[in-house]
Protein backbone atom coordinates (compact mmCIF):
# COMPACT_ATOMS: atom_id res chain seq x y z
CA UNK A 1 0.00 0.00 0.00
CA UNK A 2 1.54 3.38 -1.04
CA UNK A 3 2.07 5.66 1.73
CA UNK A 4 0.40 8.75 0.89
CA UNK A 5 -3.42 9.15 0.62
CA UNK A 6 -4.05 12.57 -0.28
CA UNK A 7 -3.19 13.66 -3.43
CA UNK A 8 -1.03 16.94 -3.44
CA UNK A 9 1.79 18.89 -4.91
CA UNK A 10 5.25 20.72 -3.71
CA UNK A 11 3.44 24.03 -4.27
CA UNK A 12 0.34 23.08 -2.09
CA UNK A 13 2.61 21.94 0.60
CA UNK A 14 4.83 25.06 0.38
CA UNK A 15 1.88 27.25 0.35
CA UNK A 16 0.74 25.90 3.78
CA UNK A 17 3.57 26.02 5.21
CA UNK A 18 3.92 29.54 4.21
CA UNK A 19 0.85 30.84 6.45
CA UNK A 20 2.62 30.09 9.67
CA UNK A 21 5.79 30.31 11.39
CA UNK A 22 7.98 27.67 9.56
CA UNK A 23 6.63 29.96 6.56
CA UNK A 24 9.01 32.87 8.44
CA UNK A 25 11.58 30.98 8.65
CA UNK A 26 11.82 30.07 5.27
CA UNK A 27 11.70 26.26 5.71
CA UNK A 28 10.66 25.21 2.00
CA UNK A 29 9.35 21.40 1.25
CA UNK A 30 11.84 20.34 -2.08
CA UNK A 31 10.22 17.10 -2.47
CA UNK A 32 7.48 14.37 -2.13
CA UNK A 33 9.42 10.82 -2.28
CA UNK A 34 7.39 7.62 -1.96
CA UNK A 35 8.57 7.33 1.55
CA UNK A 36 10.27 10.90 3.15
CA UNK A 37 9.56 14.32 2.90
CA UNK A 38 12.71 16.58 2.30
CA UNK A 39 12.35 20.21 3.05
CA UNK A 40 15.61 23.16 3.09
CA UNK A 41 15.91 25.88 4.75
CA UNK A 42 18.40 29.32 4.64
CA UNK A 43 20.30 29.96 7.79
CA UNK A 44 20.54 34.04 8.52
CA UNK A 45 20.48 36.21 11.80
CA UNK A 46 16.29 35.20 12.45
CA UNK A 47 17.26 31.36 13.26
CA UNK A 48 19.59 32.23 15.73
CA UNK A 49 20.33 32.15 19.40
CA UNK A 50 22.31 34.48 21.46
CA UNK A 51 25.58 32.49 21.10
CA UNK A 52 25.06 33.15 16.92
CA UNK A 53 24.47 29.04 15.99
CA UNK A 54 20.84 28.11 14.98
CA UNK A 55 18.60 27.87 17.61
CA UNK A 56 17.60 24.22 18.47
CA UNK A 57 13.69 25.80 18.52
CA UNK A 58 14.15 25.81 15.11
CA UNK A 59 15.32 22.54 14.43
CA UNK A 60 12.02 21.63 16.40
CA UNK A 61 9.65 23.75 14.06
CA UNK A 62 11.48 22.13 11.31
CA UNK A 63 10.73 18.55 12.76
CA UNK A 64 7.40 19.08 13.83
CA UNK A 65 6.26 21.07 10.28
CA UNK A 66 7.21 17.90 8.50
CA UNK A 67 6.33 15.46 10.83
CA UNK A 68 2.81 16.61 11.24
CA UNK A 69 2.96 17.23 6.70
CA UNK A 70 3.80 13.95 6.53
CA UNK A 71 1.28 12.35 9.28
CA UNK A 72 -1.64 14.00 7.57
CA UNK A 73 -0.66 13.06 4.04
CA UNK A 74 -1.08 9.83 5.32
CA UNK A 75 -4.74 10.20 6.43
CA UNK A 76 -8.11 10.16 4.47
CA UNK A 77 -9.42 13.35 4.77
CA UNK A 78 -11.74 12.34 7.70
CA UNK A 79 -9.04 12.80 9.70
CA UNK A 80 -6.26 14.79 10.89
CA UNK A 81 -2.90 15.05 13.08
CA UNK A 82 -2.26 16.51 15.69
CA UNK A 83 1.48 16.59 17.34
CA UNK A 84 1.73 15.19 21.13
CA UNK A 85 5.62 14.72 21.83
CA UNK A 86 8.58 16.10 20.10
CA UNK A 87 11.96 15.65 20.77
CA UNK A 88 15.53 16.43 19.37
CA UNK A 89 19.25 15.52 20.05
CA UNK A 90 21.26 18.50 18.56
CA UNK A 91 24.64 17.05 17.55
CA UNK A 92 26.42 19.32 15.89
CA UNK A 93 26.31 23.41 15.54
CA UNK A 94 24.72 25.04 12.83
CA UNK A 95 25.96 28.53 11.51
CA UNK A 96 24.09 31.11 9.25
CA UNK A 97 25.03 31.52 5.51
CA UNK A 98 24.49 28.13 4.32
CA UNK A 99 21.16 26.17 4.27
CA UNK A 100 19.60 23.02 5.87
CA UNK A 101 18.73 20.30 4.70
CA UNK A 102 15.72 17.96 6.14
CA UNK A 103 14.21 14.50 5.82
CA UNK A 104 11.43 13.42 7.62
CA UNK A 105 10.26 9.47 7.39
CA UNK A 106 7.93 7.57 9.52
CA UNK A 107 9.09 5.16 12.02
CA UNK A 108 5.26 4.23 12.87
CA UNK A 109 2.03 4.48 11.01
CA UNK A 110 -0.51 3.27 13.71
CA UNK A 111 -4.20 3.77 12.99
CA UNK A 112 -4.33 5.61 16.61
CA UNK A 113 -0.70 7.31 16.61
CA UNK A 114 2.25 8.02 14.67
CA UNK A 115 6.20 8.40 14.75
CA UNK A 116 7.85 10.65 12.30
CA UNK A 117 11.40 11.13 12.67
CA UNK A 118 13.64 14.32 10.64
CA UNK A 119 17.14 13.94 10.26
CA UNK A 120 18.36 17.98 10.10
CA UNK A 121 22.09 18.59 7.65
CA UNK A 122 23.99 20.84 7.77
CA UNK A 123 25.30 22.83 4.12
CA UNK A 124 28.66 19.87 4.27
CA UNK A 125 26.57 16.69 4.95
CA UNK A 126 27.12 16.49 8.85
CA UNK A 127 24.15 15.35 10.81
CA UNK A 128 23.22 18.36 12.62
CA UNK A 129 19.94 17.23 14.46
CA UNK A 130 17.67 14.15 14.88
CA UNK A 131 14.08 14.63 16.09
CA UNK A 132 11.03 12.48 16.80
CA UNK A 133 7.53 13.64 16.55
CA UNK A 134 4.64 11.68 17.77
CA UNK A 135 1.45 12.70 16.52
CA UNK A 136 -2.72 11.52 17.43
CA UNK A 137 -4.47 10.42 14.52
CA UNK A 138 -7.77 12.36 15.50
CA UNK A 139 -11.46 12.51 13.82
CA UNK A 140 -12.29 16.02 11.79
CA UNK A 141 -10.35 19.08 13.26
CA UNK A 142 -9.00 19.19 10.10
CA UNK A 143 -6.71 22.52 8.77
Amino acid sequence: MALWQRATTIEAVNARIARGVSGLLGLRLTAILPDALQAEMPVDDRHLQPFGLVHGGVNVVVSETLGSLGCLLTLPEELHAVGIEVNANHLAAIRPGAPITAECRPLHTGRRTQVWQTEIRRADGKLACVSRLTCAVVEGGGA
